[in-house]
């Protein structure tokens, strides 16, 4: 049986000529035993007609807001509840401005805003339109708000120019859809709380002390969980990065603050990933109102040592919670990982070292070893934040089963 049997796929259309492909990929959901909603823009209706589509779908196609005469509303809300997945093909470059923007000006676009299911976007457009800055800003735009791009195919183009541009013919995007609901989802059930990025300890009311984290590799493991079926909460310090799709985020900029936001949700945490870089001291006596240059005496700084997150609920852990912590090392790596291992209660320790180029803050790569209080270990290679997080996952996913 196929992966789609059953699912409910809303399928939007865009004004592109590779819309009349869109009717092969409808005939192919159905085909696989998807419930199919086509839901199109005005001028999507100028490539390919309501009735072809209503007609493979079963379906009244949805292109407006209300129904003609009839003042029957169509609720995008309801849609983006209803839905499994959401499939934009083609997806013209105005269209994927509109979504990357919020310009929410058509039916499609506040479907699309609406849902909470995962999207698929498959461009489609002249070479030209394709490799403007606006069109790639857009499209980095549409990924870091974990929507999968389906990369348009290089080849002869409407304008028979020849480049990048055809959308991904429909048997491909039937495919990438297929394995994306045969992926399986061992953590489903499961409810999953990371920490990420810095945290800011107060000096006066504008400046602070922190550290380079991006937060980076925390929001990747919290998109991996997610993907593997957990229910994931991110308690986040500052950081520069969008709340990711489907993921319950809480803001929070100390030490204290990040430790009174995981009182809330640890007790009901199966896996909790302490990913984040905590300040190991803070001001003492943080002051309210700025400190003037020209009065300030900075000879020392008054420091307190914050709380020790991860150590303070290990020693409060209950039995089937899997407790994950990261271990930034500058030499002795695998000592004082096996260290920390044993001192804050966890299961697994995650270590990677400042000393590997492409590894650790600021960057988009990292280079991991995992180590268990089973023993076991697994050495990684150099690779990309995203593949690490899965590499991680998979590993406690692993470690869950034995």
């Amino acid at each position: 049986m196929s992966a789609l049997a059953g699912k409910h796929i809303i399928l939007g259309i865009t004004g592109g000529i590779a819309a009349y492909k869109s009717a092969v990929l409808l005939r192919l959901l159905i085909k696989a035993g998807a419930e199919v909603q086509v839901v199109i823009t005005p001028n999507g209706k100028q490539f390919i007609t309501p009735v072809t589509l209503s007609a493979l779908s079963g379906k009244p196609v949805i292109s407006e807001f209300f129904t003609a005469n009839t003042g029957e509303w169509h609720s995008h809300v309801d849609l983006g509840l209803w839905a499994d997945a959401m499939v934009i093909a083609p997806a013209t470059a105005s269209s994927i401005g509109k979504m990357a923007n919020g310009v929410a000006d058509n039916m499609l676009i506040t479907t699309y805003l609406s849902s909470k299911c995962p999207v698929f976007v498959a461009p489609a457009m002249d070479l030209d339109m394709m490799a403007h800055p606006s069109t790639t800003r857009n499209l980095e735009l549409l990924r870091s708000y974990d929507n999968h791009i389906i990369e348009p195919a290089e080849g002869e183009l409407a304008s028979h120019l020849v480049g990048k541009g055809r959308m991904e013919e429909p048997e491909k995007i039937a495919e990438v859809l297929e394995a994306y609901f045969a992926c399986p989802q061992p953590l489903k059930g499961l409810k999953a709380m990371v920490t990420a990025g810095p945290t800011y300890e107060r000096i006066d009311p504008v400046r602070f002390i922190g550290n380079f984290s991006t937060g980076k590799m925390g929001y990747a493991i919290a998109e991996s969980l997610r993907r593997q079926g957990a229910d994931v909460v991110l308690v986040s310090g500052p950081t520069a990065l969008p709340d990711p799709a489907g993921i319950r985020t809480v803001r929070v900029e100390s030490a204290c603050q990040m430790l009174e936001a995981c009182r809330n949700e640890f007790d009901s945490s199966d896996i909790a990933v302490w990913t984040a870089a905590v300040a190991d001291y803070a001001p003492a006596h943080p002051a309210d109102s700025k400190i003037k240059r020209e009065k300030a005496q900075f000879d020392s700084i008054d420091l307190v040592m914050n709380p020790d997150i991860a150590a303070t609920f290990g020693k409060c852990r209950r039995d089937g919670q899997t407790l994950v912590g990261f271990a930034l090392e500058t030499d002795h790596g695998p000592e004082n990982a096996a260290r920390k291992l044993k001192a804050k209660n966890l299961d697994i320790v995650v270590l990677n070292s400042l000393s590997d180029p492409g590894a650790g803050f600021g960057t988009d790569t990292n280079k991991i070893t995992i180590f268990d209080h089973l023993g076991h270990s697994a050495v990684f290679g150099l690779k990309s934040k995203a593949e690490v997080a899965d590499d991680i996952v998979n590993y406690i996913a692993e470690y869950r089963n034995k």
